[in-house]
């Protein structure tokens, strides 16, 4: 099995076949690294790529955030939301033209996930919500990059889905030998992405192995169940994920609040339903 793990990593992250990242992405990563760089210039950097900053603007105007005025220019969507933000927007549009082919539903889920985990961030009071969904819109990054990767695997896990009725990411660790969270872990490293926001894609589904930022593994793990309880799109199996009672207590959660979070969404996913960012 360990033989399979490790094969199984040399091909998603094979740098020829994954899904290729805009190239201002790397210059702007770079500009970063540099504290007296200015939002402007970043900002000048990516509109260089105008369908790539339409479809950004397009996510940051969504109901996902609900900013109550237009953001027009991506240095405004900087000032507001940060580089960690804009960066995981820019990777997850770069990755939605696989989506949209193969596993729609798979898109509105992240959608969903991404709404709930603003709305539970927001309710329990933690800084910069806007990372939280970030961290909702790429947790099943994994599963597209298996898609990508690794298709005669994925394929085995979706029969066996079927066969035994079990979770998805359960079929994946009996067929691969582990699950879309590793896969997002690997990415998050090769991306090099921030700690919090790995932390919430590799330990969504594994609270209590959050070492340094648990609030964002409980917020996504509490998204993705909800998203799935309101069956918004599809996430690869009829079930509703586990819901480990750690997160509640990870975010002070009452069940009164989560009550209110619960009818808050309800309302939200609505105004979400139909969204598209490629529109």
């Amino acid at each position: 099995m360990e033989d399979l793990r490790l094969e199984s990593k040399k091909k998603v992250l094979a740098v020829k076949d994954l899904p290729t990242l805009p190239q201002v992405l790397e210059e702007v990563s770079k500009l970063v690294e540099d504290p007296t760089v200015s939002t402007e210039k970043i900002a000048n950097v990516i509109s260089k790529d105008q369908v790539l900053s339409a479809k950004v603007l397009k996510m940051v105007n969504s109901p996902i955030y609900g900013f109550p005025r237009r953001i027009s220019t991506i240095q405004h969507a900087l000032v507001l939301l940060g580089f960690n933000v804009i960066k995981g927007l820019i990777i997850s549009t770069s990755v939605f033209d696989i989506m949209n082919k193969s596993m729609v539903g798979l898109w509105e889920h992240s959608l969903g996930c991404a709404l709930a985990a603003s709305t539970i961030a927001k309710t329990v009071g933690l800084k910069d919500p806007e990372e939280y969904a970030v961290g909702g819109l790429l947790h099943d990054l994994g599963k597209v990059i298996a898609l990508v990767q690794l298709p005669e695997l994925k394929k085995e896990v979706e029969e066996l889905v079927k066969k035994e009725d079990i979770p998805y990411y359960v079929a994946e660790k009996k067929v691969m030998g582990f699950g879309h969270d590793r896969i997002n872990a690997w990415l998050a490293d090769y991306w090099n992405l921030p700690l919090r926001l790995k932390e919430g894609l590799a330990w969504h589904h594994q609270i209590k192995s959050a070492q340094y930022y648990p609030e964002m593994a409980a917020v996504v793990h509490l998204a993705d169940f909800i998203t799935r309880v309101f069956e918004v799109g599809f996430a690869g199996d009829d079930h509703a994920s586990k819901l480990y009672p750690e997160a509640c207590k990870i975010l002070k959660l009452s069940s009164k609040t989560f009550e209110a979070i619960l009818d808050e969404l309800a309302d939200e996913f609505l105004e979400l339903s139909g969204f598209n960012p490629e529109e």
